[in-house]
């Protein structure tokens, strides 16, 4: 038969029962904590927000801007700032002198060699990236002459300008890259029998080019003539191709500017005459030489690629010993 509990056995159940529940509290509590506390926090994926393809910026990019002319010109490009052709630095040799600046303000930089009484000089790149092959030339020439400072004859000091137009270069080694940043032509740009238009039949006429708002119009031009009016330069090469000869300066020809260009044709095998294609060309740069009292020649390279190096040391050779 049961018997009754007493009422201490009672107490100790009642005490049992409580701890065992306070500690299945305190184990649930620390299971919560600890998985709480290796859980990584969930974030909501959020969404990119991409630009429509071909939708224009509203803010025009930095750098670019149009190329202004005298007259339309319909192959005119955009040009940015920064694009500029890489620099031609002599890492030992005389620093070139900065005659003047581009429409972009590029600069004309000219190399002296020597420091004789008699001077010359031989000018590249007037024509820009389109006779990009004339600057690549002249730079040959600098670093030739620099290695053998002992070919400028003591009494001579040779001058070479290695880029007029740095726009152009910088725009294009097409067609496109002809003109100056204002569309003109810069060997139709100079004073001496300048014309805004000339009659195009038998001259370059793959785009529309312009003589310039006025003679001497453009700041390439006017650090040319600059140049020019400050110094005794007694024969002047300017370069450019391609394929047509030697033409002397002068409307007529020069005579002195005639024989420069039979001697200079003599070694290159040039053209001399040069072929006629019944353009008639105004504002040059060898005409105004020729006013200025210089022997002066616009001589053509065979092609648009080649630089002829061989050929043109002969000329520098020729150059260096005009007037003796």
């Amino acid at each position: 038969m049961k018997g009754k509990r007493s009422g201490n056995a009672a107490w100790l159940v009642t005490a049992i029962w409580g701890l065992n529940a306070v500690g299945l509290v305190g184990v649930v509590a620390g299971m919560m904590f600890f998985f709480n506390a290796r859980q990584q926090p969930v974030f909501e994926p959020q969404v990119l927000q991409l630009a429509t393809a071909g939708t224009p910026s509203l803010t025009a990019p930095p750098g670019i801007y149009y190329l202004p002319s005298v007259t339309p010109n319909p192959l005119s490009t955009p040009i940015e700032e920064y694009n500029t052709p890489t620099p031609f630095v002599l890492s030992q040799g005389p620093r070139p002198i900065i005659i003047g600046y581009s429409v972009s303000r590029r600069p004309l930089q000219v190399y002296k060699f020597g420091q004789g009484e008699r001077q010359v000089m031989i000018a590249a790149g007037i024509h820009g990236g389109y006779e990009w092959n004339t600057i690549a030339l002249v730079d040959e020439l600098i670093l030739y002459v620099n290695e053998r400072p002992e070919i400028i004859p003591s009494d001579v000091t040779l001058f070479i300008l290695r880029n007029i137009n740095p726009d152009g270069d910088a725009r294009a080694h097409t067609i496109e890259g002809r003109v100056n940043n204002h569309g003109v032509d810069l060997n139709r740009n100079f004073p001496e029998n300048w014309q805004a238009e000339w009659d195009r039949d038998g001259c370059w006429d793959y785009a529309e080019t312009t003589g310039g708002s006025g003679p001497g119009s453009e700041p390439e031009t006017k650090a040319v003539m600059n140049f020019l009016s400050s110094h005794r330069v007694e024969a002047l090469i300017s370069y450019h191709s391609a394929a047509l000869g030697v033409f002397p300066g002068g409307e007529p020809w020069d005579e002195d500017s005639i024989e420069l260009a039979k001697a200079l044709s003599k070694v290159t095998y040039y053209p001399y005459p040069p072929i006629d294609t019944g353009c008639y060309y105004t504002g040059t740069l060898a005409d105004y030489a020729v006013s200025l009292g210089a022997a002066a020649v616009d001589m053509e390279l065979r092609n648009h690629r080649d630089t002829d190096f061989s050929l043109n040391l002969k000329a520098l050779k020729v150059l260096l010993e005009w007037g003796k």
